[in-house]
């Protein structure tokens, strides 16, 4: 049976500590359903916004929570590409118990790719080269980045079912170091001409999953990702040559990443719910848009809200009277930055 080479040095173990603990403060906490409910739909928003962002989706996060929220017919290809996978990942939780196989990888894909690619559902056939564009002397080049080993549908089925097989039967590897291997593992296989990088990251979610984390309902891992995709691309193909160490700390710093963004929203949320002026569902939206810019006037939320500057100035003032925001600065070029 295939089997993956990694050092499991003790930056390595650190780093799986850490996860251990962070993950056991976050359920140690004692959060209230409609919070957690919240949570976990902000989290499936979030991740279908980074992952296709990843995959260069035009969609802004604005617009992605606008378009799933309004659960409205998506109206292009884009929008196609949010909604299959935000659906797809509101359906990880019914496949938890559900054996993974070929065919269902296939059957996924076909779901995450339906109206959107015309190779949707099927594994290629067919030489294929992942690469990086640019410009050189006023002329369109390619940089390949990788050129995945197998080119035929036998070749790339029967080895996509050896990683699977190994993910279900090695009961001895930790459940992160498993997924990562994993995941490094698809991409360098690459089964399919499009949405690899796609319905790697869902796969990859349902085997963190399988081992008991609860990701999405308190964590994702795409944002981490989209922090820098470059280094996302350049650490997964560091493990082209076989040895996956170096790739696998850059995976387990993702989750600890993630599991300390999201212990901390969660510790910021529930101390907001104790609180009695609890910010209004139209203040709640001006402090995530704060949270984002880090700092913002009254005329940026005026026009990021679609509201007059005195509706803008009124939350404003509302909020620092609340003690979740401070103003800084002269009285005409005040500005707002969280408490």
């Amino acid at each position: 049976m295939w089997k993956p080479f990694y050092k499991l040095t003790p930056d390595l173990l650190f780093r799986i500590a850490t996860i251990e603990r962070l993950y056991g403060q976050i359920e140690g906490l004692k959060i209230p359903q409609n919070l957690e409910l919240n949570l976990t739909r902000q989290n499936m928003i979030q991740s279908s916004y980074a992952s296709n962002k990843i995959e260069g989706n035009p969609l802004t996060l604005p617009e992605v929570t606008n378009l799933l929220l309004d659960d409205r017919v998506p109206a292009n290809r884009s929008e196609k590409e949010v909604v299959n996978y935000f659906d797809t990942l509101k359906k990880l939780p019914q496949w938890r118990n559900q054996p993974v196989s070929v065919e269902f990888v296939t059957s996924l894909h076909g779901k995450l790719l339906e109206g959107v690619d015309k190779t949707a559902g099927n594994i290629r056939n067919v030489k294929v080269v992942v690469g990086r564009t640019g410009n050189e002397g006023g002329n369109t080049t390619l940089r390949v980045k990788h050129d995945p080993p197998f080119h035929t549908r036998e070749e790339i089925s029967k080895q996509l079912d050896e990683r699977i097989q190994w993910t279900q039967s090695d009961r001895d590897t930790h459940a992160c170091i498993q997924a990562g291997i994993f995941h490094h593992e698809f991409v360098y296989i690459h089964p399919f001409e499009d949405g690899n990088g796609r319905i790697c990251r869902i796969l990859t979610a349902l085997i963190l999953l399988k081992a008991g984390y609860q990701i999405n309902r308190y964590f994702i891992l795409d944002d981490y990702y989209d922090i820098d995709r470059h280094q996302y691309s350049d650490m997964l193909h560091s493990a082209d040559t076989g040895d996956k160490t170096a790739w696998l700390q850059y995976f387990c710093d993702g989750i600890r990443y993630s599991l300390q963004s999201a212990l901390g929203r969660l510790k910021t949320a529930m101390r907001t719910l104790s609180i009695p002026n609890r910010p209004t569902k139209r203040e709640q939206e001006v402090l995530t848009i704060i949270d984002e810019q880090k700092e913002l006037t009254s005329t940026d939320i005026a026009k990021k809200l679609s509201i007059t500057r005195q509706q803008a100035h009124n939350l404003l003032k509302s909020l620092v009277k609340k003690g979740f925001l401070e103003r800084k600065g002269s009285t005409k070029s005040s500005y707002y930055i969280l408490k």
